[in-house]
């Protein structure tokens, strides 16, 4: 007999919870998930106006149920929008946008009324567009960073 601790068996199984959860015998089982698919999420203070933004300025694929909003991004995935009595805006960024041209999707956000933010950091500023070129100075991406109407941080990526 070996003195080595015994190995957890390890059941596997989605999120619709096909899978099995065997503890007879009081044995440790060790229960890992493996998902085909999942979400982020993020609050809002209002889901009225939030839907607006995301739908009408941003052009983004939303439905609406009991609990709050679904974001579905092309290829990306989705984000799961909720409604939060004592919001307080993410301090980072909660979604990144993915664009084929920056300069091109801020000029057409701002057309709708988006403002960009403003950074001058050490290591990065924002033109007067809003935009890093991070690209250029081989520091990264060409970036640009805006808030949702609920102070959310988000921002535009491009893919070049």
């Amino acid at each position: 007999m070996s003195n080595s601790p015994q190995e957890p068996n390890f059941y596997l199984f989605d999120f619709n919870f096909n899978g099995v959860d065997d503890r007879e015998n009081g044995e440790y089982i060790n229960v890992m998930f493996k998902s085909t698919n999942g979400y982020g999420g993020f609050s809002v203070k209002d889901l009225s106006s939030a839907k607006d933004f995301y739908l009408n300025v941003l052009g983004l694929e939303v439905s609406e149920d009991e609990m709050g909003l679904m974001i579905s991004l092309p290829q990306a995935g989705k984000m799961f929008v909720y409604p939060k009595e004592n919001h307080e805006p993410a301090t980072y960024t909660v979604m990144n946008l993915i664009v084929p041209d920056i300069t091109q999707a801020v000029e057409a956000l701002k057309e709708k009324g988006v403002e960009f933010e403003q950074y001058d950091f050490e290591n990065f500023k924002t033109d007067e567009k809003g935009i890093v070129w991070g690209m250029k100075s081989g520091d990264g991406p060409n970036i640009a960073w805006f808030k949702d109407t609920s102070g959310n941080i988000f921002s535009l990526i491009e893919n070049k």
